[in-house]
């Protein structure tokens, strides 16, 4: 057997418990994720990308865009994925709220836990509640994120 099969064991629905926490990696908001961002969404609202109009709008900084926030709880960049990498059948929901603003060079600290499991009858859906922190431990965003697992067949248990 190839070892790196052998040391990757995948996880199943059954195998997830309510609390089940990842940490996802910090990120400061530059102006080159700022740039990013506007280049992949299209988005040129001059609320994100230009400081003199955000300032006159009263913020300190270009504000992020809310959907610049919530990519930051992309399960994919901790190891979630990869404990799942032969159940997951995919992210079937997903949603959040912005409760404060982010300005560029702000550092984001995202966490996703388990918060609901949902049986079916050769699947499961995992609940996951995000959010994210900001560098003065201000809860910024929280949302929630949904994917749909396999259950384990009666020869895998």
């Amino acid at each position: 057997m190839n070892n790196s099969k052998k040391n990757k064991i995948s996880k199943y629905f059954e195998d997830f418990s309510i609390g089940d926490s990842y940490q996802l990696p910090s990120r400061t908001q530059t102006s080159a994720i700022f740039s990013m961002f506007q280049a992949a969404s299209g988005d040129n609202d001059p609320i994100h990308y230009d400081k003199e109009f955000c300032k006159s709008k009263g913020h300190s900084d270009m504000l992020a865009h809310g959907m610049q926030v919530f990519i930051q709880t992309a399960a994919g960049a901790g190891s979630f994925p990869t404990e799942i990498r032969d159940s997951l059948l995919g992210l079937v929901e997903f949603s959040g709220k912005i409760i404060k603003p982010v300005y560029r060079e702000d550092t984001l600290y995202p966490e996703l836990f388990i918060s609901n499991l949902i049986e079916q009858n050769t699947t499961g859906i995992i609940e996951m509640k995000a959010i994210v922190y900001n560098q003065n431990k201000i809860l910024v965003f929280e949302g929630c994120h949904k994917y749909l697992l396999k259950k384990k067949m009666p020869n895998d248990k």
